[in-house]
């Protein structure tokens, strides 16, 4: 088992979410509350000159919900037509009901990272 498997996107595979807090365009945090009691947070630590938010959501975040996640997984690109520094992060997620990807999106002066947090809090 890696050692930070409690903060790996991918360990939401299997589990099966029964509600999402935040998950909606210029959010800066997205939670998922599982039925096992497990809480995860999807979120940018933000330091002083980055700004990283949720860009959109394709799908219907409603069919995550109450059903076992099939796919969970994390694809990450930078953008050649940032100003200075772009990373666009997908999200894709995936159950009997339906697919979903979320869309984060960060930029900075290219000194601080753009990266997406993920972790369990609960």
């Amino acid at each position: 088992m890696r050692l930070d498997y409690w903060n790996c996107f991918e360990n939401l595979k299997g589990k099966v979410i029964t509600c999402i807090i935040g998950a909606e365009k210029e959010s800066k945090e997205i939670v998922f509350k599982c039925e096992t009691g497990e809480k995860y947070k999807m979120y940018h630590h933000q330091n002083c000159c980055e700004y990283v938010t949720v860009e959109d959501i394709i799908g219907d975040i409603k069919n995550l919900i109450g059903s076992p996640i099939l796919m969970a997984e994390e694809v990450s690109e930078v953008d050649d037509k940032a100003r200075e520094s772009g990373t666009w992060t997908f999200y894709k997620l995936a159950t009997a009901k339906g697919y979903v990807t979320i869309r984060w999106y960060g930029e900075s002066n290219g000194s601080y990272s753009e990266r997406v947090d993920f972790v369990r809090v609960g």
